[in-house]
């Protein structure tokens, strides 16, 4: 195996610890620096996950061990941080989504390609062992040719267990940005891109009030639309319908559940690495969990950035890639354009359905 390749994070929120505990544990990478705006902050997770240094943003992303950088800023800060690493010639993994505005994730990767470097944005999620199953069966016509689908993400918003939950309701927040990323990665994993889409989305209210400490009452105001419904047009033919929504105090939906012309599908949580994975054969008239193929269960967030450095040490293109993370973002953001001009949205970009993680790969 090559030598790991040295990953700086930029971001010590609430996020950063599982990435810290994983990146240690994996023998692909090695966690060399972080940095936050808070350094208390950033001091206390260092000495947590025993992070040999704690640097400022700027001499993060000049230091000389760091091969990857690893942005974990909130979404608004996504794209300057991502665009000064790659000036410094920094390959760069983004949490989701990869950035706000589109115009700018094609910036990135344009200045990516002209610098020959990669660019990986989270979900990573679908390279564990609940989606890899279903991708796997469905590869292998479990379900028939897929036809439709559905996907769900409801809760009633952040605000009451998140200790700064204001960047949910500013511009690129909202469900869709937030969580849509986990459901349309899942999505585009198994059946492929999107070619276009239409939906209604609506702001249910104008402010929220923070239930957790130490801001407990504080009011927020909502910038976003809260609650979307949308219809996808698959390149490959399904059509599938997603709502997602921070306005629903209790919901009985699937996940995700993918129909077939012989069979339906229950699909896991996209948000988790693990299963079930479930199979209706109207033969047996009931539903059947399947076994999962070997590979992560637990929360593994990081392996996408394991993968990518064994591509980058490969010379290959790696799976949770910087192509899908914009195809993801520009379907977000038809969602929200169809909404505003009552239409049909067409799809610019497309990319490649990431081939499954071979069952012995380890990071």
């Amino acid at each position: 195996m090559n030598e790991p390749l040295g990953v700086g994070i930029v971001g010590c929120g609430s996020i950063s610890g599982i990435y810290m505990q994983n990146i240690n544990a994996f023998e692909r990478v090695r966690l060399v620096a972080c940095a936050d705006l808070d350094a208390d902050r950033a001091r206390w997770r260092a000495g947590e996950f025993d992070i040999p240094r704690v640097l400022s943003t700027e001499a993060l992303l000049a230091d000389d061990e760091v091969d990857i950088v690893l942005n974990l800023t909130t979404p608004q800060t996504h794209y300057p941080v991502a665009h000064a690493a790659l000036q410094h010639d920094r390959h760069i993994y983004n949490e989701k989504p990869l950035t706000i505005e589109l115009d700018e994730a094609k910036r990135l990767l344009s200045e990516a390609d002209a610098r020959g470097l990669h660019v990986g944005c989270a979900p990573d999620t679908f390279l564990g062992a609940g989606l890899t199953t279903a991708r796997r069966l469905l590869d292998e016509n479990a379900i028939g040719e897929p036809v439709g689908g559905c996907a769900f993400f409801t809760c009633p918003g952040h605000e009451a267990w998140h200790p700064d939950p204001d960047f949910y309701y500013q511009r690129g927040g909202g469900p869709v940005l937030d969580m849509g990323p986990y459901y349309l990665t899942a999505l585009v994993t198994l059946l492929g891109p999107v070619r276009r889409v239409t939906g209604s989305a609506r702001r249910s209210f104008a402010q929220r009030t923070i239930g957790s400490e130490a801001r407990r009452g504080q009011r927020i105001e909502v910038e976003v639309p809260t609650h979307v419904a949308a219809v996808l047009d698959f390149a490959s033919g399904p059509v599938v319908s997603l709502m997602v929504s921070f306005d629903v105090h209790g919901a009985r939906l699937p996940m995700i559940e993918i129909y077939g012309s012989e069979r339906s599908m229950a699909v896991p949580d996209p948000n988790m690495f693990d299963g079930p994975v479930e199979i209706f054969d109207p033969a047996l008239g009931d539903w059947r969990a399947r076994d999962l193929v070997p590979g992560r269960r637990s929360n593994s967030r990081g392996l996408g950035v394991a993968e990518m450095a064994e591509a980058i040490a490969s010379g290959r293109p790696h799976r949770a890639s910087g192509a899908m993370a914009l195809h993801v973002l520009e379907i977000m953001h038809a969602v929200h354009e169809a909404s505003r001009t009552d239409r049909h949205v067409p799809l610019e970009t497309t990319c490649a359905r990431p081939e499954p993680l071979p069952a012995d790969w380890s990071p």
